[in-house]
């Protein structure tokens, strides 16, 4: 592991010896891949794969792919999601011991178009809905894995946080109806949930009981959260969603006021934490809520003694290697004109499609940060209880296990739990927020080790 993160760092910094080709580049010693792929006329996906060392060691079964998806809608999870979370390299390019690379291969999608280092030719051909972006990211699955045939006896799962949840499983379906049809020539291991906004209406309906039981609301702040809160359930109930998006934007800035400024993705921090205005400054512009998530990302590196700038990495050194991103396309950490697409789309629940995967036998895998508000464990918890599938019953009348574990170097004892009956598993991560693998990357390990390798 030591001598791939030593290549990886040498050609981020000197830059590797490329085969030629104009939209697929591959590093000499064949442990990356990356390129683009036109998922429609004008409309082009940049991808990046990374070939675990530990492949061939265990050659005798399947070894796993992890597609990485990040959420916003409209954050790179081949910036964020591999530099600051899960991939073989930090952000100051200093080797990860909790890479997921050490249990499986990894695929790091800027998805939807218009993200990263994703692009479109023209601002219309942004993708608006869920299901569209599915439907750009089989047409990118189809045409890795029919032209890489060393891949397709491998199997691969989907993995998605914060609103990349909702990517995962409509992506899930529209890849299973590829590969049902001999168009995408792989098998579905499974997909996992990390704090993942499935069910908006829930998240929201929890945020106020959440942070009262926690003393950052009042009765006063309660009352007035839970208001607003039962509009936007009314506006969802009537299909009103581009109302029910304004209404949470109110929500968010009725919470900061109300609460002084807490963090909506980390109980125990506050917005000043994240670089972002709090309080009576922050009551209700949108302006400030529209910038919570990508001030938080940000606000992390400090928070976690990293001293590396992502922006500056992917638009130096990675530009440098990678050699095929277009002049006048500029890495940034959450694209605004995708996130402002995604309206529409961006309260609706994806419940339906977990219940359709259960029901088909995907093993679905949920886990969650402890200290999330925007996705926070309770909302998840109601969310599965109106699951429609048949096992429900079961999984919810069993008893939890205690999950510890030790990684590395580290001395401190990760802890979580575990609830699971069949094809469905809910993991509860303690001391994490918004961001598992950022949070408690131990424990962030052990989970993607059990879905890839149960």
């Amino acid at each position: 592991m030591e001598k791939l993160c030593a290549l990886i760092v040498a050609s981020l910094i000197f830059g590797p010896p490329f085969a030629t080709r104009a939209t697929a580049l591959r590093s000499r010693d064949g442990l990356e891949e990356w390129g683009y792929v036109e998922v429609r006329p004008k409309a082009h996906m940049f991808w990046w794969l990374y070939r675990s060392p530990n492949r061939e060691k265990n050659a005798s079964k399947p070894w796993p792919i992890i597609l990485w998806l990040q959420g916003g809608p409209g954050a790179s999870g081949a910036g964020y999601g591999n530099f600051e979370e899960i991939g073989p390299l930090d952000v100051n390019l200093k080797p990860r011991d909790s890479t997921w690379l050490r249990i499986a291969d990894l695929l790091f999608v800027d998805n939807p178009v218009g993200t990263g280092f994703s692009f479109v030719e023209h601002p219309k051909l942004l993708a608006k809905t869920d299901e569209e972006a599915a439907t750009d990211l089989t047409t990118l699955l189809i045409k890795i894995f029919k032209k890489n045939k060393s891949h397709r006896k491998s199997h691969l799962y989907i993995v998605g946080e914060s609103y990349g949840g909702k990517f995962v499983v409509t992506l899930g379906l529209s890849a299973l109806k590829a590969i049902e049809a001999g168009k995408l020539r792989l098998k579905l291991g499974g997909v996992a949930l990390g704090n993942s906004w499935i069910s908006p209406e829930d998240f929201v309906l929890s945020w106020g009981p959440l942070l009262k039981d926690v003393s950052r609301l009042d009765d006063y702040g309660l009352r007035r959260s839970n208001s607003i809160a039962r509009k936007i359930k009314r506006q969802l109930q009537d299909g009103q969603f581009f109302n029910a998006t304004n209404s949470w934007l109110d929500l968010e800035g009725e919470i900061s006021y109300s609460s002084y400024g807490v963090s909506m993705y980390n109980f125990l921090l506050d917005e000043e934490d994240s670089g972002v205005l709090s309080g009576i400054e922050a009551r209700s512009p949108q302006r400030t809520v529209r910038k919570r998530y990508s001030s938080y990302l940000k606000a992390l590196r400090s928070s976690t003694g990293g001293g590396g700038d992502v922006g500056s990495l992917l638009n130096g050194a990675v530009r440098r290697k990678l050699k095929i991103i277009p002049e006048n396309v500029t890495w940034q950490l959450l694209a605004d004109p995708v996130t402002h697409r995604f309206d529409g789309d961006f309260m609706k629940p994806r419940i339906d499609e977990v219940d359709e995967l259960l029901a088909k036998g995907v093993h679905v895998t949920v886990f969650n940060g402890q200290l999330d508000v925007i996705c926070a464990t309770k909302g998840v918890e109601a969310w599965i209880r109106k699951l429609k599938w048949e096992g429900l019953p079961k999984f919810l009348g069993k008893e939890r296990e205690l999950l510890t574990g030790r990684c590395g170097s580290d001395k401190n004892i990760s802890k979580g739990f575990l609830k699971s009956h069949k094809n469905l598993h809910f993991y509860w991560i303690l001391g994490a927020g918004h961001m598992v693998p950022k949070d408690q990357p131990c424990m962030g390990l052990i989970v993607a080790s059990a879905i890839t390798h149960p």
